[in-house]
């Protein structure tokens, strides 16, 4: 059993394969994809070269964690049925090509418990799921928090930014601050303030949530922490992170890392979704037959009005 894959097969060079997969088992599923997101972060990163190192990194790889698609073929055990759409958050199928993340794909063959059945309904916007649970991963602590605190201020108007801040008003706060420096990017806005860093001079943010994956930001958010305030670092960061002990030793200053989304983040924004308290309209602005994969991987990368591209393999 074969499938069209996007492989990059290094840095910044990416072309379509035919690739074979291996072969299901009793636990897992075939999934035929409707369409895959294209990630501006993680990716970007894999496509420029930038990638930290972490286990299973290398070249060649196929890409992608944002799949939707329907089940072909269902295993005993797999827990799913013939004909259900699904969430893929990526597969590892593909022999000796990485799958990292291993989305990107017509054909993809995964266990049946990392996939998650999605309403009809939600169509191409499914793809957006995985954000939406990191987002939701960064404002409930990943579970930890009894009572989490969410975000005052927000640091980076793209999609992650925004799925964070409709969450914040979800949750009933009214005062949610997101700065954006790019002006093409600052529109959008239902319930929360998008404003420049030069346009804010508020020093008592509670929660800072930070999107931008700018490593360089640390010293300027600490100085506009109220004491014993908080930074979370919901991006992805490929240089080290520094700042000055003096600012955050006066403000007692705390710093999280929020590490990937597990499945009852998943869950809970299914239900959010479900119940008309989270939408995701407006957040896919660009769309690619998976033909033009490669022009599609530029599109998002270097085009600032590209909030997520997402690729049609359906045809």
């Amino acid at each position: 059993m074969n499938a069209t894959a996007v492989v990059l097969e290094e840095p910044e060079r990416l072309h379509l394969a035919q690739l074979e997969l291996t072969n299901p088992g009793a636990e897992d599923v075939v999934v035929d994809v409707e369409w895959s997101g294209i990630s501006t972060g993680t990716e970007r990163l894999l496509f420029d070269g930038r990638m930290p190192t972490f286990p299973g990194m290398g070249y060649p790889l196929v890409p992608g964690y944002e799949s939707v698609g329907r089940v072909i073929a269902a295993g005993s055990s797999s827990g799913l049925n013939v004909g259900e759409r699904v969430f893929v958050p990526g597969a590892n199928c593909f022999g000796p090509v990485r799958g990292l993340f291993g989305g990107a794909a017509s054909r993809l063959v995964v266990p049946g418990r990392r996939v998650t059945a999605v309403d009809d309904e939600l169509g191409e916007q499914a793809v957006l799921l995985a954000l939406a649970a990191t987002a939701y991963h960064a404002v409930a602590c990943g579970g930890k928090a009894e009572h989490p605190a969410p975000p005052d201020l927000i640091v980076g108007h793209g999609v992650l930014g925004r799925l964070l801040a409709r969450l914040t008003v979800a949750a009933g706060c009214k005062d949610t601050v997101v700065w954006e420096t790019d002006p093409v990017r600052a529109g959008g806005a239902k319930g929360y303030t998008v404003l420049h860093p030069d346009q804010d001079s508020r020093r008592d943010y509670r929660v800072i949530c930070d999107v931008s994956g700018d490593s360089a930001l640390l010293n300027t958010l600490i100085s506009r922490l109220a004491f014993g305030g908080e930074i979370v670092l919901a991006g992805f960061y490929s240089k080290a992170l520094q700042f000055d002990f003096a600012p955050a030793f006066m403000r007692e200053a705390r710093l999280r890392a929020a590490a990937e989304w597990q499945r009852p983040d998943l869950l809970a924004v299914k239900a959010l979704l479900a119940d008309g308290l989270l939408s995701l309209d407006g957040l896919i602005t660009h769309h690619a037959p998976f033909e033009q994969a490669d022009n599609a991987y530029r599109t998002a990368f270097g085009d600032v009005a590209c909030l997520k591209m997402v690729l049609d393999w359906k045809h």
